[in-house]
């Protein structure tokens, strides 16, 4: 497995490596650092080689230490990237020099209008087919939620998880939420038979995505503990669940979106990205 390991240097970026070591022990990990300048005002006067060799010397610090944590983790060091410009134009672009297996990144999170046009991590799952873990701080990485809702996508989520991630021995959850009829218009929800029927038709349709998920899991070695169908809108329902059961591993699906409406809506996997503090780990096709 060959990993990107995105780092500026901050314990939040070296999160990312100390928690998604714990789920595999082979690995060929590069550590990527990328020197933004684009905060800086345009009509600022510097010295531009004096403050480029100075950033260079701060990149070079930040992957020497990346290197001594990936070897102190028992991972195989791979190549040191530095490169300079747009975070995450510059991840992007290694994404596409080398095939990689997962992206491992920490995500500061961000506020108002900053996190409305998205962070560093959202604009990187929402223009990557590779798979992309992000952490906010250290967890304990054993308890596992995945999520599912029927779709190929989710289904492709559980079967590249159970490949790429030691699943074996954590406390596994799957959940599938389905929407409430009664939030229907009052015209339609005050039909109580339709209402029943509609229910049990979204129950059997979460059981089955369920049923499915477990059977994908156990081909690979996979045992699930913790089965369970919520109803009401999903995002909100999974951050409550994964909080009230301190989750250390959210495991979503979701498609791959570049048009800028449908990134500032935003998928149920970035709001949960963004309203979460467990580990997250997005998988895109």
């Amino acid at each position: 497995m060959r990993i990107l390991f995105c780092t500026d240097g901050s314990e939040i970026g070296l999160n990312a490596l100390h928690n998604a070591s714990m789920y595999f022990s082979k690995a060929i990990v590069d550590p990527i650092c990328v020197v933004d300048w684009s905060f800086l005002p345009t009509s600022m006067n510097i010295d531009t080689a004096n403050y480029s060799k100075a950033y260079e010397n701060i990149a070079d610090s930040i992957l020497v230490f990346a290197e001594n944590l990936i070897k102190e983790k028992g991972l195989q060091m791979g190549e040191k990237i530095k490169t300079f410009g747009s975070a995450v134009e510059g991840v992007l672009e290694q994404m596409t020099k080398e095939k990689y297996d997962l992206v491992l990144l920490g995500s500061h999170g961000k506020k108002g209008l900053q996190k409305w046009l998205g962070s560093v991590s959202r604009q990187v799952i929402s223009n990557s087919q590779v798979p992309v873990f992000v952490s906010k701080k250290r967890t304990k990485s054993k308890k596992i939620l995945l999520t599912v809702d029927g779709s190929e996508q989710s289904y492709n989520a559980v079967k590249q998880a159970s490949k790429l991630l030691d699943l074996k021995d954590r406390e596994i959850f799957i959940i599938s939420v389905k929407e409430n009829p009664e939030l229907l218009p009052m015209e339609a929800s005050m039909d109580r038979n339709w209402l029943d029927s509609i229910e049990k038709q979204q129950k059997i349709h979460a059981t089955k995505a369920i049923n499915k998920a477990k059977a994908l899991l156990e081909q690979n070695g996979v045992n699930i503990q913790n089965e369970i169908i919520l109803t009401g809108n999903p995002a909100p329902k999974i951050i409550e669940f994964a909080e009230k059961e301190k989750i250390d591993l959210i495991i979503m699906g979701a498609r791959t979106k570049t048009d800028l409406s449908k990134l500032l809506l935003g998928s149920v996997s970035k709001r949960v990205l963004e309203n979460i503090e467990s580990d997250v780990l997005v998988i895109s096709k």
